[in-house]
């Protein structure tokens, strides 16, 4: 399986993974062929990146952190929550709270394995895959930290509902990004509170995540001491996944992974915790599966495998054509410590 840019998908291609919409429903199967038809309605619908199945990569696999009843649901229950918020309706809490049981036990039972962002970004589905791919990296991040399991429900749970203030100015009309009262943390804040079946902590993230160690962040400038850590872990993980988005103000253009760390680590102290950035860049996977790279032997190849603990040190398989025949090599950069990936070509 490859990851490739959608300006180099051809018809007659297979599809490596579902493409989902943003209530979990199935848009595209893994394994259908792609038509032009196909392709251009993923560039329609804002699909930029896409996964491939390859015969010269087919026992790669990409490892989910969750499964696919897991993601359904999730996505399922925050599409009905989000639409009831902004509609000013009444939504169950305890949908929620179970979304992140599921979330935490998959999590849980693959921490071994590095963050990928995996799923295909769509304009239907990125609000809800926005919040899903924050919780899930917040909780991984909480986890290396030491919290406990109720901890973790507490962080994820606020994680999972950072920007549920957007849907509530949606509902009132209000500009979401106003200052002060009127910002949409400080309207999560006040929609939050009020959910007794939640920790007061759940609506604490949703009002800091947004703000900056040295006090230059919204809605109340906070500085390094007064934020609480469960916002600083979700400022990281929601900083990174707009990063890779192009959304929330912070691109102009999607970031690749790597490039997205780097920004990150540039801000380590000055904006962001330097320790919620250690654990960070301990579990996320900087060139992701599947991705084609030049290496620094100007050899150009496919991650196929990742490290645990050197992310930036993946297996990268390179195929050469030798005659009729092809020859396979495999390059680990976690033992060839002279070689480096010298590019993405995505």
């Amino acid at each position: 399986m490859r990851f490739v840019s959608m300006e180099d998908v051809e018809p007659g291609q297979l599809l490596g993974r579902t493409v989902y919409s943003g209530n979990g429903t199935v848009l595209l199967s893994a394994g259908v062929q792609l038509t032009v038809y196909m392709i251009n309605t993923l560039k329609r619908i804002g699909v930029t990146m896409i996964y491939l199945k390859d015969p010269a990569f087919e026992d790669v696999e990409i490892e989910d952190m969750v499964s696919e009843v897991t993601k359904k649901a999730v996505f399922r229950d925050m599409s009905e929550t989000l639409e009831a918020v902004r509609s000013g309706k009444e939504w169950s809490t305890r949908k929620i709270s179970n979304s992140v049981d599921q979330l935490l036990t998959d999590v849980l039972s693959a921490k071994e394995l590095l963050f990928q962002l995996t799923e295909i970004r769509t304009k239907d589905n990125a609000h809800y895959l926005h919040a899903v791919n924050v919780a899930l990296l917040s909780s991984m991040i909480g986890y290396n930290l030491g919290l406990n399991y109720g901890q973790l429900k507490e962080l994820t749970m606020g994680a999972l509902l950072h920007d549920i203030g957007k849907s509530v100015a949606l509902a009132e009309g209000a500009d979401q990004d106003a200052v002060n009262k009127s910002h949409h943390t400080w309207k999560g804040f006040e929609f939050l509170k009020h959910k007794r079946e939640f920790s007061l902590l759940v609506a604490h993230t949703a009002l800091q995540h947004h703000e900056r160690l040295n006090g230059s962040g919204l809605p109340r400038g906070l500085t390094s001491e007064s934020i609480h850590l469960y916002a600083k872990i979700v400022a990281v993980a929601n900083q990174y996944d707009n990063l890779i988005s192009g959304e929330g103000g912070l691109a102009k253009k999607a970031m690749l992974p790597h490039e997205a760390c780097e920004e990150l680590m540039a801000s380590s102290e000055l904006l962001l915790d330097r320790d919620v950035l250690i654990e960070f860049n301990r579990i996320v996977s900087v060139y992701p599966t599947g991705t084609s790279v030049r290496l620094s032997t100007k050899e150009i190849g496919v991650v196929v495998r990742q490290h645990r603990g050197l992310p930036g040190r993946p297996v990268v398989r390179i195929i050469r054509s030798a005659g009729e025949d092809f020859e396979v090599k495999e390059v680990d950069l976690a033992t060839e410590t002279t070689v480096f990936i010298d590019a993405v070509l995505a």
